[in-house]
């Protein structure tokens, strides 16, 4: 299409390029420099060379406007390091301004334009007016509904922010365009040093604006992720939220969070790659490798823009398109205790800004992590069975309360539980010793958990009782779940080390257990009742009737 609508323009608007090249060459590199101050505006580059194309277009016409707009346009898209992986930036960017160059001149001769005019009335600088406009609008136009609309399946209202930033450019460099023509007639090639050289500045001053308030942005997202982070009260959720907010306000194509396991091994705990963020990795690294190792035994934060310059690392987990990345320790206590990698597919990615927002994050990180795991240790405390690591008593009462309210809100349709005590369980401990009896809870605590897995909870009750909570357990199933404990209790001997009178030596320790059970709705009226039943079965059905048996609730 662009040499085809190139022909037609040549054809229906001859260009006025004899005796001009010098000219004309002179003002392709002022676009081509202006297209190196790029500002990003809701990540689309906005450039300020059509500021100037408007003055080639009023002294050389639709043609060479055309070429220099491409060439610039290309310009800025090296500057922007459009890589192999966005290679359709190319012909679809240049298709646009095609077509942006070519509506701005059909409309501006439709209204009887022309060019080199040296009176400047204000009929002509009404058309000139109209022809910036044209320019405007069509160029978003075809930014919001055909580049984000079409490609990026992104469809936004034509009155946004977008569209105000078009319509700022456009009245703020519209007089510098019309200036620079104004000069040019009469002053020749001089005009470009009186008014490129500010335009440079301007552009230039608009590109350290533009960072400024980028940098401004950052700061104000990093308190709000920060304030999120120090909210969590888990260290799963503190980790998920860095990883996903972190990637949402800095682009990255992989991001690791990596823990230091102890002074010889790196563990990724949780990473993003294709858009996917996995917390079940088992990737381990040596802390002498990879950009972790360097990180762990620098305790400073890297940033490389080339993959040359950090290629030579032994052994890294990172995948081979990765050409820039920042590496940031998580430090607490003058201590390395992780890492934090955001890496990309492209050169240049990621400027000293950027690293200094990671740093801030990982500070908040480290922050949170503390909070959270401090929390959840509290919580351990307060919830479980110092001995046996179960839950506890207080714990299981809430539980229950919760799964029974579910019951009577119809989102489960049977509620079981069931309780077990330890057959003469005074006698172990008189005989093997009260340690020795630890170590049987322990281990019957052990066996309680993996056999029952995640059908239900398990719960030291006190003492040698353990109560388990069944959701959607009906009575036969519950009776079946019962009677594989006590066979697994039953038929396989406990191991003790701390035998009082076999000092040095495992002793064998067979023991057995009576086992209630009572299943909501029908056996019980309440939480209370479900438990109150299955103790009340479990020590007239199973105790009373000669031990070492399952017994259900009979009213």
């Amino acid at each position: 299409m662009f040499p085809s609508a190139l022909c037609a323009a040549y054809y229906f608007w001859p260009p006025m390029i004899a005796g001009n090249e010098l000219e004309i060459a002179t003002f392709l590199i002022l676009m081509c420099i202006v297209s190196i101050f790029p500002i990003i505006v809701n990540e689309t580059p906005v450039f300020f060379a059509q500021g100037v194309s408007i003055s080639v277009f009023l002294l050389f016409g639709p043609f060479v406007e055309m070429i220099l707009m491409q060439v610039s346009l290309t310009v800025l898209l090296i500057k922007l390091r459009v890589g192999s992986k966005e290679i359709y930036r190319y012909p679809t960017n240049s298709l646009m301004f095609l077509i942006v160059s070519i509506a701005g001149a059909a409309v501006y001769y439709a209204i009887g334009g022309s060019h080199g005019q040296t009176e400047f009335t204000l009929e002509f600088l009404s058309k000139i007016i109209i022809y910036a406009f044209t320019i405007c609008l069509t160029n978003h136009f075809f930014l919001q509904h055909v580049i984000r609309g079409f490609f990026y399946k992104n469809k936004e209202k034509f009155f946004s922010k977008d569209f105000l930033w078009e319509i700022f450019t456009t009245l703020m460099f519209l007089p510098v365009g019309i200036m620079l023509y104004l000069l040019y007639k009469d002053l020749g090639l001089e005009a470009l040093f009186y008014v490129g050289i500010p335009f440079v500045g301007i552009s230039f001053i608009l590109l350290l604006l533009s960072n400024s308030q980028r940098l401004n942005t950052y700061l104000q997202q990093s308190s709000e992720i920060g304030h999120q982070l120090t909210e969590r009260l888990e260290v799963k959720e503190v980790l998920d939220v860095y990883i996903d907010k972190l990637t949402s306000m800095i682009k990255a194509d992989y991001a690791y969070i990596i823990d230091v396991i102890n002074e010889y091994e790196l563990k990724v705990i949780r990473k993003l790659e294709n858009g996917q963020i996995l917390s079940n990795t088992k990737e381990t690294l040596s802390v002498h490798q990879g950009i972790g190792g360097l990180v762990y035994a620098k305790k400073k934060s890297v940033l490389y823009k080339r993959r040359e310059h950090w290629a030579k690392l032994e052994k890294t987990l990172l995948p081979d398109t990765i050409e820039s990345m920042i590496a940031v320790p998580i430090v607490r206590n003058q201590k390395v205790v992780g890492i934090v990698v955001l890496a990309s597919d492209k050169k240049r990615s990621y400027d000293q800004s950027q690293l200094m927002i990671v740093d801030l994050l990982t500070a908040y990180l480290g922050v949170a992590i503390d909070n959270a795991r401090s929390y959840e240790e509290t919580k351990n405390q307060s919830e479980r069975c110092a001995l046996t690591g179960l839950y506890n008593y207080r714990y299981m009462e809430k539980l229950l309360e919760s799964e029974y309210m579910k019951l009577e809100g119809g989102k489960l349709n049977h509620l079981s539980l069931i309780l077990l005590d330890i057959d003469h369980f005074k006698k172990v401990n008189d005989t093997y010793g009260h340690q020795g009896g630890n170590e049987i809870l322990i281990a019957l605590a052990d066996r309680l958990v993996k056999f029952i897995g995640d059908r239900g909870t398990v719960a030291r009750y006190g003492g040698e009782e353990f109560v388990v909570l069944l959701p959607n357990v009906d009575k036969m199933a519950c009776f079946a779940i019962a009677e594989g404990i006590r066979k697994t209790i039953a038929n396989r001997p406990f191991l003790i080390d701390q035998d009082i009178q076999t000092i040095g030596r495992r002793q064998s320790v067979p023991i057995t257990a009576s086992i209630g059970y009572a299943t909501a709705p029908y056996d019980a009226e309440g939480p209370l009742d479900l438990i109150r039943h299955a103790d009340r079965a479990m020590y007239i059905g199973a105790k009373q009737a000669g031990r070492n048996r399952v017994a259900e609730y009979v009213k």
